[in-house]
């Protein structure tokens, strides 16, 4: 029988070596390491893959015996019944209050509190509140005019006004669903939601305040000056931080579409987890509509209809840029969701290696381990082949049989360690690299020097509070 991790290793390099030395798309990279890993597994493992999870010799024979292209199918569409929509409604979601004015409002107010001389805390918080439903690039482009602007009231710490947007929106980005990579996570690994998003604000907390320290320290040892440019000129910079409060929207319509989603979703997880009422069990209409409208989806749905009333009230009561948000969101939404779905594929895929079953006996004497190896095989796979989203769901979908291998602590501890891995090592073949280089002025040198170093200190930093964790709060 062929060891699943040779198997492994090959799905693995035809990913990396087709992103970075093919140029392939990651669609096309996932989906063909899929076909290739589907083609050298043998039925025999498929077969055990099916017992182990329960199902009768009928259908474990009939899944061995399945083609490559059903088999590849099947999870594609699974992948996407999971997350197609969450995916489509962030996107609508972060694109509408781009639009309207509703993040800028949000960084504005807490502005407000912190005053300029905490402009740096507030530029992290505001980056880690907004990365939940808001993807990295898109919090970046929002904040960066506004760092810019605060660099020249201040003339001082530009850099650390810069790390401090990147620190907070790349761990929330990787930590807190509904953004794809959690998304993912939760639906590979069955772990619910609510714990999710709690445990990655926690750990988030934790990371982004070692990610404050580094940056107060590489801002005093780099003097890194505001530089102009073409594309975003200084003169410009000026005219959007003097923009009125009074073309924005309020607060609270301005923070209703993340609030809504949030609220109900936990709302929904803290019924089940600590009155254990679970949905269908209460004769309360109160307790059942918060189910109702808790289930992500739904929960999903109606922060972007918060979001997109917010974008018809502050801009366009005609419509026009309605229509015009939701169709670039779901563009690039769309874009996402088939690259989710064609790693969950592949994830699958691995699954039915075998590779899982491996791994537990492999580490059954010591389950602890198995923490910091979904951090490294996680870290492993981005540095590699720069994308965030795409070593999430590799390590996801390798190590998703652990999540009912009876380990000593809940398995949501193997989830964040996946998404704290993550964030080693950003370098020249990672999108965000390039994405704050030129939108910042930083050089490469600069970059590498300050951008890079932070998130690997902020991904270690997690993994070692999740095994703290683990170990004081197992949560079984």
């Amino acid at each position: 029988m062929q060891d699943p991790f040779i198997i492994l290793l090959i799905g693995m390099l035809i990913v990396v070596g087709g992103i970075i030395g093919g140029k392939l798309n990651p669609f096309i990279a996932l989906l063909l390491a899929a076909l290739v890993v589907a083609w050298m597994t043998p039925a025999e493992a498929i077969r055990e893959f099916a017992l182990s999870k329960g199902q009768s010799e009928s259908a474990a024979n009939a899944l061995a015996f399945t083609s490559i292209g059903e088999r590849i199918a099947d999870a594609f569409g699974s992948t996407v019944g999971k997350i197609g929509i969450l995916i489509a409604m962030a996107a609508i979601i972060g694109k509408s209050m781009l639009m309207s004015g509703a993040a800028e409002r949000i960084v504005r107010s807490i502005l407000g509190l912190t005053g300029e001389k905490n402009a740096p805390l507030a530029f992290l918080s505001g980056s880690f509140f907004l990365g939940i439903p808001v993807f990295f690039d898109t919090v970046f482009y929002l904040m960066i005019p506004l760092a810019k602007a605060m660099a020249m009231r201040l003339k001082k710490s530009y850099l650390l006004l810069v790390l401090c947007i990147t620190a907070g929106a790349a761990m929330a980005n990787s930590l807190v669903p509904p953004t794809p990579g959690p998304l993912f996570l939760i639906a590979e690994m069955n772990i619910p939601i609510g714990m999710m998003m709690v445990g990655g604000f926690l750990v988030g907390l934790v990371t982004i305040a070692a990610g404050y320290a580094f940056a107060v320290w590489a801002n005093k040892r780099n003097e890194i000056p505001l530089r102009d440019s073409l594309d975003a000129p200084l003169s410009e910079i000026k005219s959007l931080a003097d923009r009125p409060k009074s073309q924005l929207p309020s607060l609270g319509l301005a923070a209703s579409p993340i609030l809504v989603p949030l609220l109900l979703i936990t709302g929904s997880a803290s019924i089940s987890t600590f009155w254990g009422i679970h949905p269908g069990q209460s004769a309360s209409a109160f307790v059942d509509s918060i189910h109702f409208l808790g289930e992500k989806n739904m929960a999903l749905i109606l922060g972007a209809l918060a979001a997109l009333l917010t974008l018809f009230i502050r801009r366009s009561r005609e419509g026009g840029e309605m229509k015009g948000a939701v169709q670039a969101a779901l563009t690039s939404g769309g874009v996402i969701i088939l690259i989710t779905a064609a790693g969950g594929a592949f994830g699958a895929m691995l699954q039915q290696t075998g590779i899982s079953l491996k791994i537990a006996s492999l580490t059954q004497g010591y389950q602890m381990a198995l923490i910091p190896l979904a951090f490294f095989i996680t870290a492993l796979v981005r540095t590699a082949q720069g994308s965030a989203t795409v070593a999430m769901i590799t390590a996801s979908g390798i190590l998703s049989g652990m999540s009912t291998a009876g380990l000593d602590y809940h398995h949501l501890y193997l989830g964040l360690s996946i998404a704290c891995g993550s964030k080693l090592i950003p370098w020249m073949n990672d999108s965000g690299f390039w994405i704050v280089c030129k939108m910042s002025n930083l050089t490469e040198k600069e970059a590498l020097k300050t951008f890079s170093p932070l998130l690997t200190i902020m991904g270690l930093v997690g993994l070692m509070t999740i095994m703290v964790a683990a170990r004081l709060f197992p949560l079984v």
